[in-house]
């Protein structure tokens, strides 16, 4: 299983990080990639953990470096991407490697991968139950979710068609049995 990959998707709030983290829970083969991301952490995220967080100019000076597999500047300064190190520490380890990206990342992603990844965008039964679902965290300001909300919209337009599954998640129970027939059924290949 080495050199394999797997690459969640969805526009924030779609529930990718909630499917992640339960695939993780039950395949000890994985290890999640850990981004990196110029933004300030949330709450109680720690450096390493769920990002590797890196100011914007150091950011820069990694691009230029040529130091990721794939990046991308989703607001203006606030870049997210996968470090070249990191899936060179997973598949060091033997481990399959998970990654919950955005849409823009996960396409490069599997553009880059090839057949050795199976890319699965997440997506939300409505628009309208993804604003619910943004709200309730409780993370984010208004401007923040207004923003947040026309993005998810601009991403599903751009990602439908170019993912090898499409997953929509209405009721978690069957988007996680769902999700494990998929990975199950990639990893048998």
């Amino acid at each position: 299983m080495n050199g394999k990959v797997i690459i969640f998707s969805a526009p924030s709030g779609a529930g990718k990080s909630t499917v992640v983290g339960h695939l993780l829970g039950l395949f000890p083969e994985f290890e999640f990639s850990v981004s990196a991301t110029s933004r300030p952490p949330r709450g109680t995220e720690q450096d390493g953990v769920e990002y590797y967080f890196i100011d914007a100019d150091r950011f820069k000076e990694l691009i230029a470096q040529d130091a990721f597999v794939e990046y991308e500047e989703v607001y203006e300064n606030r870049f997210y991407g996968t470090l070249k190190s990191e899936v060179d520490r997973i598949w060091a380890n033997g481990h399959v490697i998970v990654f919950d990206v955005d849409v823009k990342g996960g396409v490069s992603l599997k553009k880059y991968f090839g057949d050795a990844a199976m890319s699965v965008l997440i997506i939300p039964p409505s628009m309208e139950v993804l604003e619910q679902r943004l709200r309730a965290r409780g993370t984010d300001t208004e401007e923040a979710i207004v923003e947040r909300l026309a993005k998810a919209q601009s991403e599903l337009d751009f990602a439908l068609g170019k993912f090898d599954k499409e997953l929509v998640n209405d009721k978690l129970e069957d988007t996680f049995a769902n999700a494990e027939a998929l990975v199950n059924a990639f990893l048998c290949e």
